[in-house]
Protein backbone atom coordinates (compact mmCIF):
# COMPACT_ATOMS: atom_id res chain seq x y z
CA UNK A 1 0.00 0.00 0.00
CA UNK A 2 1.39 3.42 -0.96
CA UNK A 3 2.37 5.90 1.74
CA UNK A 4 -0.38 8.33 2.64
CA UNK A 5 0.29 11.94 1.60
CA UNK A 6 -0.82 15.10 3.39
CA UNK A 7 -1.14 18.56 1.91
CA UNK A 8 0.54 21.64 3.36
CA UNK A 9 -2.64 23.00 4.97
CA UNK A 10 -3.23 19.71 6.81
CA UNK A 11 0.34 19.78 8.16
CA UNK A 12 0.11 23.44 9.17
CA UNK A 13 -3.21 22.93 10.99
CA UNK A 14 -1.84 19.97 12.97
CA UNK A 15 1.14 22.12 14.01
CA UNK A 16 -1.24 24.93 15.02
CA UNK A 17 -3.25 22.51 17.17
CA UNK A 18 -0.02 21.38 18.85
CA UNK A 19 0.97 25.02 19.46
CA UNK A 20 -2.42 25.63 21.10
CA UNK A 21 -1.76 22.86 23.64
CA UNK A 22 -2.88 19.56 22.08
CA UNK A 23 -0.33 16.80 22.88
CA UNK A 24 1.42 15.06 20.00
CA UNK A 25 0.12 11.68 21.20
CA UNK A 26 -3.48 12.93 21.00
CA UNK A 27 -2.95 14.43 17.53
CA UNK A 28 -1.43 11.14 16.35
CA UNK A 29 -4.43 9.18 17.65
CA UNK A 30 -7.06 11.58 16.31
CA UNK A 31 -5.68 12.19 12.82
CA UNK A 32 -3.86 8.92 12.08
CA UNK A 33 -0.40 10.41 11.69
CA UNK A 34 2.64 8.92 13.43
CA UNK A 35 4.19 10.91 16.29
CA UNK A 36 7.54 10.94 14.47
CA UNK A 37 5.93 12.57 11.44
CA UNK A 38 4.15 15.18 13.57
CA UNK A 39 7.40 16.09 15.34
CA UNK A 40 8.99 16.44 11.92
CA UNK A 41 6.23 18.83 10.82
CA UNK A 42 6.59 20.83 14.03
CA UNK A 43 10.32 21.23 13.43
CA UNK A 44 9.74 22.27 9.81
CA UNK A 45 6.76 24.58 10.24
CA UNK A 46 6.95 26.03 13.72
CA UNK A 47 8.22 29.61 13.94
CA UNK A 48 9.61 31.54 16.87
CA UNK A 49 6.97 33.99 17.99
CA UNK A 50 6.62 36.46 20.80
CA UNK A 51 4.29 35.96 23.69
CA UNK A 52 0.71 35.72 22.41
CA UNK A 53 -2.11 37.52 24.14
CA UNK A 54 -4.55 35.08 25.72
CA UNK A 55 -7.98 34.94 24.12
CA UNK A 56 -11.22 34.71 26.09
CA UNK A 57 -11.45 30.98 25.29
CA UNK A 58 -7.85 30.49 26.55
CA UNK A 59 -8.70 32.18 29.85
CA UNK A 60 -11.90 30.14 30.25
CA UNK A 61 -9.99 26.92 29.58
CA UNK A 62 -7.32 27.81 32.16
CA UNK A 63 -9.95 28.76 34.73
CA UNK A 64 -11.81 25.50 34.15
CA UNK A 65 -8.62 23.47 34.53
CA UNK A 66 -7.65 25.39 37.70
CA UNK A 67 -11.09 24.69 39.18
CA UNK A 68 -10.75 20.98 38.42
CA UNK A 69 -7.29 20.82 40.03
CA UNK A 70 -8.53 22.80 43.04
CA UNK A 71 -11.43 20.37 43.53
CA UNK A 72 -9.12 17.38 43.29
CA UNK A 73 -6.68 18.86 45.80
CA UNK A 74 -9.45 19.64 48.27
CA UNK A 75 -10.82 16.08 48.23
CA UNK A 76 -8.97 13.81 50.70
CA UNK A 77 -7.30 11.07 48.70
CA UNK A 78 -9.05 8.16 50.38
CA UNK A 79 -9.11 6.38 47.06
CA UNK A 80 -5.36 5.92 46.72
CA UNK A 81 -4.51 2.30 45.96
CA UNK A 82 -2.31 1.70 49.01
CA UNK A 83 -5.15 2.44 51.49
CA UNK A 84 -8.23 1.80 49.32
CA UNK A 85 -8.46 -1.86 50.41
CA UNK A 86 -8.79 -0.77 54.07
CA UNK A 87 -11.87 1.35 53.44
CA UNK A 88 -15.33 -0.20 53.07
CA UNK A 89 -17.56 0.94 50.20
CA UNK A 90 -20.22 2.07 52.68
CA UNK A 91 -17.76 4.42 54.39
CA UNK A 92 -16.71 5.93 51.08
CA UNK A 93 -20.33 6.32 49.97
CA UNK A 94 -21.18 8.12 53.22
CA UNK A 95 -18.25 10.46 52.75
CA UNK A 96 -19.26 11.32 49.18
CA UNK A 97 -22.87 11.91 50.23
CA UNK A 98 -21.91 14.15 53.15
CA UNK A 99 -19.52 16.19 51.02
CA UNK A 100 -21.73 16.42 47.93
CA UNK A 101 -22.71 19.97 48.86
CA UNK A 102 -19.10 21.11 48.44
CA UNK A 103 -17.87 19.03 45.49
CA UNK A 104 -19.54 17.41 42.47
CA UNK A 105 -20.34 13.74 43.03
CA UNK A 106 -18.87 12.82 39.65
CA UNK A 107 -15.50 14.41 40.54
CA UNK A 108 -15.39 12.73 43.97
CA UNK A 109 -16.24 9.34 42.48
CA UNK A 110 -13.42 9.69 39.98
CA UNK A 111 -10.81 10.87 42.49
CA UNK A 112 -11.80 8.34 45.15
CA UNK A 113 -12.11 5.53 42.58
CA UNK A 114 -15.71 4.80 43.39
CA UNK A 115 -17.77 3.75 40.29
CA UNK A 116 -20.67 6.13 39.81
CA UNK A 117 -23.02 3.21 39.28
CA UNK A 118 -21.97 1.69 42.63
CA UNK A 119 -22.56 4.98 44.40
CA UNK A 120 -26.03 5.60 42.99
CA UNK A 121 -27.10 1.99 43.36
CA UNK A 122 -26.40 2.19 47.10
CA UNK A 123 -29.55 4.28 47.55
CA UNK A 124 -31.77 1.40 46.43
CA UNK A 125 -32.41 -1.10 49.19
CA UNK A 126 -33.19 -4.04 46.93
CA UNK A 127 -31.67 -3.47 43.50
CA UNK A 128 -32.39 -6.27 41.03
CA UNK A 129 -30.08 -7.39 38.24
CA UNK A 130 -32.13 -5.62 35.54
CA UNK A 131 -31.96 -2.32 37.45
CA UNK A 132 -28.22 -2.71 37.97
CA UNK A 133 -27.74 -3.44 34.26
CA UNK A 134 -29.81 -0.39 33.36
CA UNK A 135 -27.59 1.80 35.52
CA UNK A 136 -24.45 0.45 33.84
CA UNK A 137 -25.93 0.86 30.35
CA UNK A 138 -27.11 4.39 31.14
CA UNK A 139 -23.66 5.36 32.42
CA UNK A 140 -22.15 4.17 29.15
CA UNK A 141 -24.89 5.85 27.10
CA UNK A 142 -24.07 9.16 28.80
CA UNK A 143 -20.36 8.70 28.07
CA UNK A 144 -20.93 7.74 24.41
CA UNK A 145 -23.31 10.68 23.92
CA UNK A 146 -20.76 13.03 25.48
CA UNK A 147 -17.88 11.58 23.44
CA UNK A 148 -19.88 12.23 20.26
CA UNK A 149 -20.49 15.83 21.42
CA UNK A 150 -24.20 15.14 21.63
CA UNK A 151 -24.37 13.98 18.01
CA UNK A 152 -25.23 10.27 18.34
CA UNK A 153 -28.86 9.26 18.77
CA UNK A 154 -30.22 5.90 19.95
CA UNK A 155 -29.41 3.85 16.78
CA UNK A 156 -25.68 4.67 16.77
CA UNK A 157 -25.35 4.51 20.56
CA UNK A 158 -27.00 1.09 20.39
CA UNK A 159 -24.47 -0.03 17.78
CA UNK A 160 -21.55 1.11 19.92
CA UNK A 161 -22.97 -0.68 22.97
CA UNK A 162 -23.34 -3.94 21.04
CA UNK A 163 -19.75 -3.70 19.80
CA UNK A 164 -18.59 -3.24 23.39
CA UNK A 165 -20.42 -6.37 24.54
CA UNK A 166 -23.53 -4.88 26.17
CA UNK A 167 -26.74 -6.90 25.80
CA UNK A 168 -29.63 -4.54 25.12
CA UNK A 169 -32.27 -3.76 22.51
CA UNK A 170 -32.67 -0.51 20.62
CA UNK A 171 -35.97 0.10 22.47
CA UNK A 172 -34.21 -0.27 25.83
CA UNK A 173 -31.61 2.29 24.79
CA UNK A 174 -34.35 4.66 23.58
CA UNK A 175 -36.23 4.28 26.86
CA UNK A 176 -33.17 4.93 29.02
CA UNK A 177 -32.22 7.95 26.93
CA UNK A 178 -35.74 9.36 27.19
CA UNK A 179 -35.79 8.90 30.97
CA UNK A 180 -32.44 10.67 31.27
CA UNK A 181 -33.42 13.46 28.86
CA UNK A 182 -30.71 12.53 26.35
CA UNK A 183 -31.28 13.13 22.64
CA UNK A 184 -29.37 13.79 19.45
CA UNK A 185 -28.80 17.41 18.45
CA UNK A 186 -31.38 18.45 15.86
CA UNK A 187 -31.19 21.89 14.26
CA UNK A 188 -33.11 23.12 11.23
CA UNK A 189 -30.97 23.40 8.11
CA UNK A 190 -30.28 26.88 6.71
CA UNK A 191 -31.38 27.28 3.09
CA UNK A 192 -29.96 30.25 1.12
CA UNK A 193 -32.24 32.16 -1.22
CA UNK A 194 -32.49 30.76 -4.72
CA UNK A 195 -31.06 32.64 -7.67
CA UNK A 196 -32.97 33.69 -10.78
CA UNK A 197 -29.85 33.79 -12.98
CA UNK A 198 -30.23 31.60 -16.12
CA UNK A 199 -28.14 28.42 -15.91
CA UNK A 200 -26.97 26.37 -18.89
CA UNK A 201 -27.73 22.66 -18.57
CA UNK A 202 -24.77 20.26 -18.84
CA UNK A 203 -24.39 16.51 -19.10
CA UNK A 204 -25.41 14.50 -16.03
CA UNK A 205 -23.20 11.41 -16.19
CA UNK A 206 -23.96 10.24 -12.65
CA UNK A 207 -27.79 10.30 -13.05
CA UNK A 208 -28.38 9.67 -9.34
CA UNK A 209 -26.52 6.34 -9.53
CA UNK A 210 -24.62 6.55 -6.25
CA UNK A 211 -23.59 2.87 -6.26
CA UNK A 212 -19.86 2.09 -6.43
CA UNK A 213 -17.55 -0.91 -6.42
CA UNK A 214 -14.41 0.69 -5.00
CA UNK A 215 -12.93 3.92 -3.67
CA UNK A 216 -11.97 6.78 -6.01
CA UNK A 217 -14.57 5.74 -8.57
CA UNK A 218 -17.15 8.52 -8.07
CA UNK A 219 -16.66 11.80 -6.21
CA UNK A 220 -19.22 14.51 -5.50
CA UNK A 221 -18.49 18.13 -4.58
CA UNK A 222 -20.30 21.26 -3.43
CA UNK A 223 -19.89 24.56 -1.54
CA UNK A 224 -21.69 25.55 1.66
CA UNK A 225 -21.94 28.77 3.69
CA UNK A 226 -20.42 29.20 7.19
CA UNK A 227 -21.12 32.40 9.18
CA UNK A 228 -18.63 34.14 11.48
CA UNK A 229 -19.37 37.10 13.76
CA UNK A 230 -16.42 39.29 12.77
CA UNK A 231 -15.52 38.10 9.26
CA UNK A 232 -19.06 37.56 7.96
CA UNK A 233 -19.93 34.74 5.57
CA UNK A 234 -17.17 32.27 4.72
CA UNK A 235 -17.32 29.23 2.45
CA UNK A 236 -16.42 25.53 2.62
CA UNK A 237 -15.86 23.53 -0.57
CA UNK A 238 -15.93 19.76 0.02
CA UNK A 239 -15.19 16.63 -2.04
CA UNK A 240 -16.73 13.31 -0.93
CA UNK A 241 -15.98 9.76 -2.09
CA UNK A 242 -19.30 7.97 -2.67
CA UNK A 243 -17.83 4.57 -1.81
CA UNK A 244 -16.22 5.28 1.57
CA UNK A 245 -18.32 8.38 2.45
CA UNK A 246 -15.00 10.02 3.33
CA UNK A 247 -14.30 13.71 2.79
CA UNK A 248 -11.22 13.31 0.63
CA UNK A 249 -10.64 17.00 0.00
CA UNK A 250 -11.87 20.39 1.21
CA UNK A 251 -10.99 24.08 1.36
CA UNK A 252 -12.30 26.82 3.68
CA UNK A 253 -12.10 30.38 2.36
CA UNK A 254 -13.33 33.92 2.96
CA UNK A 255 -14.35 34.23 -0.69
CA UNK A 256 -16.40 32.00 -2.98
CA UNK A 257 -14.22 32.13 -6.07
CA UNK A 258 -13.05 29.46 -8.49
CA UNK A 259 -9.87 29.11 -6.40
CA UNK A 260 -11.76 27.49 -3.53
CA UNK A 261 -13.01 24.56 -5.66
CA UNK A 262 -9.62 24.21 -7.38
CA UNK A 263 -7.89 23.96 -3.99
CA UNK A 264 -10.45 21.43 -2.69
CA UNK A 265 -9.95 19.28 -5.81
CA UNK A 266 -6.16 19.52 -5.52
CA UNK A 267 -6.40 18.48 -1.87
CA UNK A 268 -8.44 15.42 -2.83
CA UNK A 269 -6.08 14.38 -5.63
CA UNK A 270 -3.00 14.75 -3.42
CA UNK A 271 -4.65 12.67 -0.71
CA UNK A 272 -6.09 9.88 -2.89
CA UNK A 273 -4.03 9.78 -6.11
CA UNK A 274 -7.01 8.45 -8.15
CA UNK A 275 -6.75 6.58 -11.44
CA UNK A 276 -8.01 8.12 -14.73
CA UNK A 277 -11.73 7.86 -15.44
CA UNK A 278 -13.04 8.99 -12.05
CA UNK A 279 -16.45 10.71 -12.25
CA UNK A 280 -16.53 14.14 -10.58
CA UNK A 281 -20.12 15.27 -10.02
CA UNK A 282 -21.03 18.85 -9.00
CA UNK A 283 -23.90 21.30 -9.29
CA UNK A 284 -24.07 24.02 -11.96
CA UNK A 285 -22.38 26.69 -9.83
CA UNK A 286 -20.15 29.07 -11.76
CA UNK A 287 -17.09 27.87 -9.85
CA UNK A 288 -17.60 24.31 -11.17
CA UNK A 289 -18.60 25.30 -14.71
CA UNK A 290 -15.63 27.65 -15.03
CA UNK A 291 -13.01 27.01 -17.67
CA UNK A 292 -10.29 26.75 -15.03
CA UNK A 293 -12.08 23.95 -13.16
CA UNK A 294 -12.91 22.06 -16.35
CA UNK A 295 -9.28 22.28 -17.47
CA UNK A 296 -8.18 20.88 -14.13
CA UNK A 297 -10.55 17.91 -14.52
CA UNK A 298 -9.05 17.21 -17.95
CA UNK A 299 -5.54 17.39 -16.46
CA UNK A 300 -6.50 14.76 -13.87
CA UNK A 301 -8.32 12.72 -16.57
CA UNK A 302 -11.64 12.94 -14.72
CA UNK A 303 -15.14 12.81 -16.20
CA UNK A 304 -17.27 15.89 -15.44
CA UNK A 305 -20.90 15.37 -14.39
CA UNK A 306 -23.46 18.02 -13.43
CA UNK A 307 -26.75 18.10 -11.54
CA UNK A 308 -29.84 19.24 -13.37
CA UNK A 309 -30.94 22.79 -12.71
CA UNK A 310 -32.86 23.07 -9.43
CA UNK A 311 -32.52 19.35 -8.60
CA UNK A 312 -30.61 18.85 -5.30
CA UNK A 313 -31.38 15.11 -5.41
CA UNK A 314 -28.77 14.70 -8.16
CA UNK A 315 -26.13 15.57 -5.54
CA UNK A 316 -27.96 14.17 -2.51
CA UNK A 317 -24.92 12.62 -0.83
CA UNK A 318 -23.02 15.89 -0.77
CA UNK A 319 -26.13 17.75 0.40
CA UNK A 320 -26.46 15.18 3.18
CA UNK A 321 -22.89 15.69 4.38
CA UNK A 322 -23.24 19.46 4.53
CA UNK A 323 -26.55 19.10 6.39
CA UNK A 324 -24.83 16.79 8.90
CA UNK A 325 -21.93 19.21 9.25
CA UNK A 326 -24.34 22.07 10.01
CA UNK A 327 -26.39 20.05 12.49
CA UNK A 328 -23.51 18.45 14.36
CA UNK A 329 -20.92 21.25 14.31
CA UNK A 330 -21.77 24.64 12.80
CA UNK A 331 -25.15 25.23 14.48
CA UNK A 332 -23.73 24.18 17.85
CA UNK A 333 -21.20 27.04 17.89
CA UNK A 334 -20.75 30.73 17.27
CA UNK A 335 -17.54 31.38 15.33
CA UNK A 336 -16.07 34.79 16.06
CA UNK A 337 -13.39 34.85 13.38
CA UNK A 338 -12.53 32.96 10.18
CA UNK A 339 -9.58 31.27 11.93
CA UNK A 340 -11.80 29.97 14.76
CA UNK A 341 -14.11 28.40 12.19
CA UNK A 342 -11.20 26.98 10.16
CA UNK A 343 -9.73 25.13 13.14
CA UNK A 344 -13.13 23.83 14.25
CA UNK A 345 -13.95 22.54 10.76
CA UNK A 346 -10.55 20.82 10.54
CA UNK A 347 -11.17 19.09 13.87
CA UNK A 348 -14.67 18.04 12.83
CA UNK A 349 -13.76 16.69 9.38
CA UNK A 350 -10.34 15.18 10.08
CA UNK A 351 -10.68 14.26 13.75
CA UNK A 352 -14.38 13.34 13.99
CA UNK A 353 -16.23 12.73 10.72
CA UNK A 354 -13.55 10.80 8.81
CA UNK A 355 -11.91 8.96 11.70
CA UNK A 356 -14.40 8.49 14.57
CA UNK A 357 -17.99 8.95 13.38
CA UNK A 358 -19.53 5.60 12.39
CA UNK A 359 -21.64 5.61 9.20
CA UNK A 360 -24.71 3.40 8.78
CA UNK A 361 -24.44 2.92 5.01
CA UNK A 362 -20.95 1.36 5.27
CA UNK A 363 -21.71 -1.10 8.05
CA UNK A 364 -21.39 1.25 11.02
CA UNK A 365 -17.65 1.78 10.67
CA UNK A 366 -15.82 5.05 10.08
CA UNK A 367 -15.02 6.30 6.54
CA UNK A 368 -11.29 6.09 7.31
CA UNK A 369 -11.57 2.48 8.52
CA UNK A 370 -13.69 1.54 5.50
CA UNK A 371 -11.16 3.05 3.09
CA UNK A 372 -8.35 1.11 4.77
CA UNK A 373 -10.32 -2.13 4.36
CA UNK A 374 -10.92 -1.32 0.69
CA UNK A 375 -7.23 -0.66 0.05
CA UNK A 376 -6.29 -3.89 1.83
CA UNK A 377 -8.36 -6.04 -0.55
CA UNK A 378 -7.46 -4.05 -3.68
Amino acid sequence: MSQKRYNQEFKQTVVELHSSGTPVSQLSSEYGVSEVTIYKWIKQLSTIEGTKELTVSDVEMIQKENLRLKQELEIPKKGYDHIREKIEDEELIDYITNDSGHHPVQVMCRILKMPKSTYYQSFHKKPNSYHVANEAILDRIIDIHKESKGIYGAPKIHRVLLKEGYSCSIKRVQRLMKQAGIQSNIVKKYRPASTQTPVEERENVLKQDFTTTTINEKWVADITYIHTLRDGWCYLASVLDLHSKKIVGYKFSRTMTTEIVLDALKSAVESQNPSPGLIMHTDLGTQYTSEAFQQQLKKYEMIASFSRKGCPYDNACMESFHATLKKEEVYQRRYEYFENARISLFQYIEGWYNRKRIHGSIGFVTPEAYEIMCRAVA
